[in-house]
């Protein structure tokens, strides 16, 4: 068990996926008659779990197909990124600081575990984390508090020695209604949309000054 954590969310927060997931829903869109601009995606894929993403897309496609549909859209999503992911900027000196200083660490997504557990790697962080919490395993997703609560509780950490990291609404919230202060990255939306759902700061990369400051208030 750990006294301080930091709990981070996948896709958009580790790496700048969210292209990639667009991409894959345009391609998998065109054959359903589905069109996915970037306003469509940035409303109804960014942080949602699949289940929700599936039934306000795919309505036409009858609710028992969606699982299926959503492995054959994640399915290639995965083929997409072979060779395409990058940390975000400033990502290993953190996690760095953390193991140096027994800092508890986790992910927190409503992504597939396939896709998470496939980012990692292909990342070279899979190491670093202590946990990953995947919403749709639990009895709540995001924007439910439950994934970061359950991140806190394998941790054995309390909210207010956490920091939690997020891109998108759903994330943020859930993070702030879990009460751990949240940072939000500007890979897929501006500053004052993250703030507006819940991010204490936000931030481009994890270089910024803002950040280590809020780091060093919180979790020292």
């Amino acid at each position: 068990m750990f006294s301080r954590a930091l709990l981070f969310d996948m896709d958009g927060t580790l790496t700048d996926s969210d292209r990639f997931h667009h991409e894959a829903f345009v391609e998998f869109g065109k054959a359903y008659g589905v069109d996915i601009d970037e306003p469509t995606f940035l409303k109804y894929v960014s942080g949602q779990a699949n289940s929700l993403i599936f039934k306000n897309l795919f309505p036409h496609v009858a609710t028992e197909e969606h699982p299926r549909l959503a492995d054959e859209k994640e399915a290639l999503f995965r083929r997409l990124i072979v060779g395409r992911l990058k940390p975000i900027d400033g990502l290993i000196d953190v996690l760095n600081w953390a193991v140096e200083r027994k800092v508890g660490l986790a992910v927190v997504s409503n992504a597939p575990r396939p896709n998470v557990s496939d980012m990692l790697a292909q990342l070279g962080v899979a190491e670093y984390f202590h946990t990953i919490v995947i919403g749709t395993e639990l009895e709540r997703g995001k924007p439910d508090p439950l994934p970061y609560l359950t991140g806190l509780e394998r941790l054995g950490v309390t909210a207010d020695r956490a920091i939690a990291f997020e891109d998108a609404p759903p994330g943020l919230r859930a993070a702030h209604a879990a009460k751990i202060a949240t940072v939000g990255l500007t890979t897929t939306l501006d500053e004052a949309t993250v703030k507006q759902n819940g991010a204490d700061i936000a931030v481009p990369d994890y270089r910024a000054p803002a950040l280590w400051e809020l780091i060093g208030r919180v979790i020292g």
